[in-house]
């Protein structure tokens, strides 16, 4: 059996043939194929504006920025998730506050949300964060009704999500990234995301205002919209301080050529999701619950048992590489160094030390599955 990664990109001939013509053409960035991506991606999570960048931490950042996150403000998001959902605000100045997650979902509790934001002043804090962990969307119709009570924005974290999608009250299907609940929404195109692009990410929104002003900071705040004067062709202006955030042309149209295989690929996900959780469903091990109307995209597929040290050292002995995702983000020193070691996030914590990921991927075979849960239960059955 080879080696089983947690997560693995798979690239086909489409996609070397879409970035070899790319590398034929007159432009390797700030070409036409950014634009395509943009109108793409937009259309498929149903928003109207989508901004290319190159890596999903600065889209959180330029994100931040968008939303004038400054010195002084505080902001909520989970302690599970990448460092990058609160180190973007950090860059900014902001304080990050965390509150517990749903013991169930894995996703930030909403009832802990409120308690935190209600044993603060008014205008205590700025915005939340919402990560759509594993890629199972947040009830984001809900955080919005809790955000518009406290005069909050919302940046959803939807780096493990593009495909992902809940029902609302009114019945209506709501993609992750849709804008229709969130200021803004933030993608990743790490190669073991749903999209490889190398790296990459993807910023969108519905509102313009926010969207001409994260295309500023993408490029250096420089631009040749709505300019001042315009003695020529060749002049520009540098409006505010910005950042060299922009995606290639060659990741362009690598992201293009995935984003037309992503709904087979959560297809694909969601059905080794299900063969893993009818193995393990009379068994002693816990896996993320599945809200009803919510369409996990499954970027990972993560369970708890009680001897996650002794069960991913066996799967490695066995060349299965699963991972964890994550060490709360309030225990890591940096963030003890700035007073956030005594929070209470038990229910996080306690997720931390049974949680482990195991392979999830389009290309995993139904008989490298079967290995994978014939190993989990050696050890665990």
């Amino acid at each position: 059996m080879r080696n089983i990664p947690y997560g693995r990109q798979q690239i086909d001939q489409d996609d070397i043939d879409a970035v070899i013509e790319t590398l034929k053409s007159d432009f390797l960035t700030q070409g036409p194929k950014i634009e395509e991506f943009e109108k793409a991606f937009a259309k498929y999570v149903d928003v109207k504006y989508a901004v290319a960048v190159s890596n999903a931490t600065a889209g959180l950042h330029i994100a931040n920025m968008a939303l004038s996150v400054k010195e002084g403000d505080r902001v909520i998001t989970t302690p599970i998730t990448f460092a990058a959902s609160a180190n973007a605000s950090r860059y900014c100045g902001a304080e990050v506050w965390f509150a517990d997650i749903d013991p169930d979902t894995y996703l930030l509790d909403i009832n802990a949300v409120k308690k935190l934001i209600e044993s603060k002043p008014k205008g205590f804090f700025k915005g939340i964060i919402p990560v759509d962990f594993a890629g199972l969307p947040v009830n984001l119709e809900s955080f919005r009704s809790l955000a518009d009570q406290h005069g909050l924005w919302i940046i959803e974290d939807a780096a493990h999500a593009p495909g992902g999608s809940f029902i609302d009250s009114k019945e209506q299907v709501n993609k992750c990234g849709n804008g229709k609940y969130a200021d803004c929404a933030v993608f990743s195109f790490h190669p073991v995301k749903h999209i490889a692009c190398g790296e990459g990410g993807m910023v969108t929104t519905n509102d313009e205002e926010i969207y001409n002003n994260l295309k500023l900071y993408r490029s250096h705040g420089i631009t040749k919209d709505n300019m001042s004067e315009d003695p020529g062709g060749w002049y520009y202006e540098m409006q505010t301080l910005g950042y060299n955030y922009r995606l290639t042309d060659m990741q362009a149209a690598l992201g293009l050529s995935q984003l037309k295989k992503n709904i087979e690929g959560v297809a694909r996900r969601n059905e080794i999701a299900n063969r893993y959780k009818e193995a393990f469903q009379n068994t002693a091990i816990k896996f993320q619950s599945l809200p009803d109307g919510a369409l996990n995209a499954h970027h990972l597929f993560v369970i708890e048992v009680e001897n996650r040290k002794g069960l991913y050292d066996s799967l490695r002995a066995n060349n299965i590489f699963a991972q964890i995702h994550y060490i709360p983000v309030h225990t890591l020193p940096y963030y003890k160094e700035i007073g956030y070691g005594d929070a209470d996030l038990s229910k996080a914590e306690n997720y931390y030390n049974h949680c482990i990921s195991l392979p999830m991927y389009p290309s995993l075979t139904d008989e490298e599955q079967n290995y994978v849960i014939k190993k989990v239960l050696v050890f665990h059955g």
